[in-house]
């Protein structure tokens, strides 16, 4: 990929050109993130909605914008694009640009199925060229030490794994009322792209239970449920049929057996992540939320008595600074576009396991 200057864009000898694709909410936490990253510039942004594409690019001083990925690739002076299109658009729209030969950083998930998913991978693989996808909590610097840990034996072989995700914006308004925001009403109805609590934010925690533990799952037994929330079952438009809690039991490649679970009605919690795994010569307890993040260790001598002390945890480069860093060493980074697309592998056989009321192993 080329990465040369470019006086229209004002991007410096050896940095890396990015585009935007997409101007939504997401997009400007995006923009703030790559703004800050030497080493890169943002050149351009792109949505379907031209005025917004502009509105965007003049908020964060981006030099260009366009109202189709067509024109913005037939431009084409940038070296990669972060994708934080609506999910049903990032397979398309990433194969699209991974043909022009540009690298990817997409928003979670790949896409809506693992069939999808791992074309996405294949194609990219096949061109060579960087791609990632951003799932937010490996930039939880406990996550990232806890794996050091294990890697290095220091809980011995990992036996029983604890996971959870935990919302409460079903019970509380700190974001604000989801019956009349069509923010949240939105994941509530299938018919409007919604795979419910599962597909929202199961993604994240089984990525941080299989990053977390350095293990995959091998096989799975989920249980969805839908509550009512509204007479009839619906708010206007929105049925509100999408899953609102999962209950899973996992088997991990080594044997050790685990627990995830997830839900929007977890009242008194608000985003939080739980992981604690039970070593054979200790434990760690990791605690993540979307801002900050904790490790708690049980080792040595406080086996015996239950201890669980506190672990400082040195800061870790966040997923735009490794897909930065990737993109000028032209070395991949992680999560990279396959490991998504094994995870969503993961989710839809959860959609299975619930319809069939069985344990199934992951093929």
């Amino acid at each position: 990929m080329s990465g040369g200057g470019d006086g229209e864009t004002g991007a410096a000898a050896g940095e890396k050109r990015i585009m935007i694709l997409g101007t939504g909410g997401i997009s400007h936490r995006h923009a703030e993130h790559f703004l800050s990253i030497p080493g890169c510039r943002i050149v351009a942004a792109c949505d379907t909605n031209g005025e917004r594409a502009r509105a965007f690019a003049d908020m964060h001083a981006i030099p260009k914008s366009f109202d189709s990925l067509g024109a913005a690739l037939q431009w084409g002076e940038f070296d990669a694009v972060v994708n934080s299109t609506p999910d049903n658009v990032h397979k398309p729209t990433t194969l699209e640009i991974l043909a022009a030969g540009k690298a990817v950083f997409c928003e979670k998930p790949l896409a809506v199925n693992a069939d999808d998913a791992f074309e996405m991978a294949e194609a990219a693989e096949r061109a060579g060229l960087i791609n990632m996808v951003n799932l937010t909590y490996r930039n939880a610097h406990g996550i990232q030490m806890a794996r050091r840990m294990i890697e290095a034996g220091e809980i011995g072989t990992v036996r029983h794994v604890e996971a959870s995700y935990l919302q409460s914006w079903l019970t509380g308004q700190h974001w604000g009322d989801w019956r009349i925001d069509e923010r949240w009403l939105w994941r509530l109805s299938t018919a409007h792209g919604s795979k419910g609590v599962l597909g929202d934010i199961g993604i994240h925690i089984l990525d941080f239970a299989t990053y977390g533990t350095g293990l995959d799952i091998v096989a799975l037994q989920a249980r969805l449920k839908t509550f009512d929330k509204a007479e009839g079952g619906a708010i206007g438009a929105y049925k509100l049929d999408a899953n609102d809690s999962c209950a899973m039991t996992v088997e991990f490649s080594n044997g050790a057996l685990g627990v995830v679970h997830m839900s929007r009605y977890a009242t008194g919690r608000a985003n939080d992540l739980d992981l604690t795994i039970h070593g054979d010569k200790g434990a760690l307890k990791i605690w993540a939320n979307q801002t900050d993040s904790m490790l708690r260790v049980c080792l040595g001598s406080d086996i015996e008595t239950q201890t669980w002390k506190p672990l400082e945890c040195p800061p870790t480069p966040r997923n735009a600074d490794r897909f930065v860093i990737a993109l000028l060493s032209g070395v991949n980074g992680e999560p990279d576009f396959r490991h998504a697309a094994e995870v969503q592998k993961l989710l839809d056989l959860c959609f299975v396991s619930d319809a069939e009321r069985r344990m199934l192993p992951v093929g």
